[in-house]
């Protein structure tokens, strides 16, 4: 793969966080890893953000990402969900900050879309789609993994090169703070 990169998508959830990187030039993929942090079920919402946290900056500092991409909020019924996500994707964008990285958010809508061609795509369609894209097995379970896979390819279609990656991202200042 000539001029390649690597990508991490993140799916944020409080008991799951799903996480998945390739290798792309913007139009052949390769998956290097993926899987899910999910925190001790008894904890406090502060102990799961730091469960998560930790866990995205050591994958950061493993795999040295070129970009981050993660899933923006959607509208959910339950407000404090809502809430939850918020914080969730808060230590996301935290973790790809202190790593130096740019980082991208993109809509449900706009993933989904980007993947499958219909922003509306069931879990099944994405993971299918995924798994074509990445030639992985067709039988690959949906799930919070894949959906990080399809963040992750969505910004791979959607910015192809280094330079794009870092003019298009969330500013973050050399603090690490965004801007």
């Amino acid at each position: 793969m000539g001029a390649a990169m690597i990508l991490l998508g993140v799916d944020p959830g409080s008991q799951r966080t799903g996480y998945g990187v390739i290798e792309s030039d913007g139009r052949r993929h390769q998956l290097l890893e993926m899987g899910v942090l999910a925190p001790p079920a008894g904890g406090s919402l502060a102990e799961k953000l730091q469960f998560i946290h930790d866990g995205l900056s050591a994958i950061v500092g493993r795999v040295r990402p070129d970009a981050l991409a993660v899933e923006d909020l959607f509208h959910a019924v339950n407000p404090r969900t809502a809430l939850v996500l918020g914080h969730v994707r808060g230590v996301v964008l935290l973790a790809g900050a202190e790593g130096r990285i740019p980082v991208h958010a993109f809509s449900p809508a706009t993933v989904k879309a980007q993947i499958t061609g219909f922003g509306r795509a069931e879990k099944r369609q994405v993971a299918l789609m995924v798994s074509r894209l990445l030639t992985l097995p067709a039988d690959m379970a949906a799930g919070d993994a894949t959906d990080a896979l399809a963040v992750a390819l969505c910004l791979a279609h959607q910015v192809p090169r280094k330079e794009a990656l870092a003019a298009a991202a969330i500013p973050v200042r050399r603090s690490g703070k965004r801007a």
